[in-house]
């Protein structure tokens, strides 16, 4: 029984590190991925805390050399479905009674063994798994996941402090309990510290979690339960599977014990997901927390007054980091004629310098998509886009799939604002300019507003201030992340909560507590230390 009361540290942001030549830390992880690409990982479920082994193997191959073998994980199947609802149902009444700061301690330790001891292989398995650079995957595997789990930690016991007032006589009390089911996690293959969070902040607030990631991100799912199993996270408490997609949703949507669903993917999906879960409203115990963010078209707009080079430079790295597919990937692009020359020159020259290749070389920007379904979904946009007049490829186009799942990035400039790629996510490294008349800027504002279903992320660039006062009200509800002078990625936990509308997600704004409070019930107790004995009230003495 817990006999006080417990302050976390404020949390701080990881430190990115540099990798700079002749840094330890290059010649660490240069020398880990070696190790990583030089052996065949035999990846297990992990159900009720045993590792899980079923002989039916897929592979798991680097998107940047297809050909080479990293490892093979274990595919469940029905019954291996039913075994981790099972034991996350048996682990519930233990994890949930379990004192706050207990459960707290574990996932900061799981904290401090990704900042030292598994730093490399949670970078490395992100690198090779997902063909992410260094700096790729250090902001995403390392310093994000750390945030996530010291940040989480603190916004909890700030959510436990949070108790009602109290009149004389009255205690009035606030309890924030776990769900009474299991939580269903599906993440998704493009970065590794949504995957851990979608599963690890559900679990921090005592509830009971069965994550299937995606595929092509098991093996930094692993990476991280072996963090988690180290960092002394009970049996049970969070079961992964390697299952397939439908059936899974068909037994778990239809589980009386679904109490929620953590869900980072396609809107399409999402979508799919809410109705099945209306469908059988009747069928749960209680209604499920759906918590979803999905997709976007994320925009960059810039105002005649803005500088060309810091709009070229966002456009860049906005636009093919991770090779596009980041669900706030700067996908469309607003340029002011009186710009245009002097940005159409800036982003030829530096697409020009882009390297593209393997992570395991440093002077890659640019590595591989991540698989033969996204790459074959991708160059079908860049041949639509070849032979359509209303667009013009300018930079990149040119695609190669011998070795890896190459794609050069793409710029294409459309003389429709309403063309296919302006309007529909690509997820990939192909970004679309529309040129307008300097003196339309407001109208292009109700343009952006009004294009496509998303609401992620967007960027207004000037320097004007009226102009950005305007576009930041126009463009209200037009991102649920939005920036001002910046390129549209990169969010840091504890600064920019991440999360958006419309037909990108229910804005839960992961990396904060607003996320947290979904995955609680809360109960009201109210204590009267002296009850009335009488049952009239003093209106009653009328005379």
């Amino acid at each position: 029984m817990a006999k006080g009361i417990f302050n976390i540290p404020y949390p701080e942001n990881e430190p990115v590190r540099s990798y700079a030549p002749n840094s330890p830390e290059k010649e660490s992880i240069k020398k880990f991925l070696e190790e990583l690409k030089s052996k065949e990982m035999d990846v297990p479920m992990f159900i009720g805390g045993e590792e899980v082994r079923t002989g039916n193997l897929g592979a798991i191959n680097p998107p940047h050399d297809h050909q080479h073998l990293l490892g093979n994980y274990h595919i469940g199947d029905e019954t291996h479905v039913h075994q981790a609802v099972q034991a996350a149902m048996n682990a519930r009444e233990e994890w949930a009674a379990l004192s706050w700061e207990h459960r707290a301690s574990i996932f900061l330790k799981a904290a401090d063994l990704l900042e030292g001891p598994y730093r490399d292989l949670i970078n490395g398995t992100t690198m090779l798994g997902q063909s992410k650079n260094i700096f790729q995957a250090e902001i995403d595997a390392a310093c994000e996941l750390i945030d996530f789990l010291r940040f989480n930690a603190y916004y909890m016991q700030g959510i436990y402090e949070d108790q009602p007032d109290s009149q004389p006589g009255i205690w009035n009390r606030m309890e924030y309990r776990a769900l009474e089911g299991f939580v269903f996690a599906i993440t998704p293959f493009n970065f590794t510290s949504i995957g851990a969070n979608l599963a690890a902040a559900p679990a921090m607030m005592g509830n009971v979690v069965v994550w299937k990631p995606s595929e092509t991100q098991i093996y930094s799912a692993w990476a991280f339960m072996e963090v988690m199993r180290e960092a002394g996270l009970p049996a049970g408490v969070i079961n992964i599977i390697y299952t397939d997609g439908p059936m899974t949703g068909n037994i778990l949507f239809n589980h009386p014990d679904l109490g929620g669903i953590h869900f980072t993917g396609s809107t399409g999906t999402f979508q799919h997901i809410w109705k099945e879960v209306g469908k059988n409203i009747e069928n749960f115990r209680s209604y499920p927390r759906v918590v979803g963010e999905t997709g976007g078209k994320d925009f960059i707009v810039a105002h005649p007054s803005a500088e060309s080079k810091e709009v070229s430079t966002a456009i860049i790295r906005g636009a093919f980091e991770f090779q596009g597919q980041k669900c706030s990937a700067a996908s469309r692009i607003y340029i002011p004629n009186n710009l245009w020359d002097d940005v159409k020159a800036e982003l030829l020259q530096d697409a020009a310098s882009i390297k593209m290749g393997p992570p395991e070389d440093f002077r890659n920007f640019m590595n591989a998509v991540i698989d033969k379904r996204a790459f074959d979904k991708i160059t079908g946009y860049i041949e639509k886009i070849k032979a359509d007049p209303n667009a013009e490829i300018i930079s990149g186009g040119g695609y190669d799939d011998s070795k890896g799942y190459f794609i050069e990035p793409t710029i294409v400039v459309a003389q429709d604002p309403q063309f296919l790629t302006m309007c529909e996510e690509i997820f990939g490294p192909v970004v679309t300019i529309y040129v307008y008349q300097e003196e339309n800027f407001e109208d292009t504002l109700k343009l952006v507003d009004e294009t496509g279903p998303y609401a992620l992320t967007g960027a207004v660039f000037a320097k004007d201030r009226y102009a950005i006062d305007l576009a930041s009200k126009k463009l209200e509800n037009s991102a649920g992340n939005f920036y001002i002078n910046d390129k549209p990625t990169g969010a840091v936990v504890g600064q920019q909560p991440f999360g958006g509308a419309r037909g990108s997600g229910t804005n839960d704004k992961a990396g904060s507590a607003m996320n947290l409070l979904r995955w609680v019930s809360a109960r009201t107790i109210k204590e009267t230390f002296v009850p009335p004995t009488d049952y009239r009230y003093p209106f009653m003495s009328e005379e």
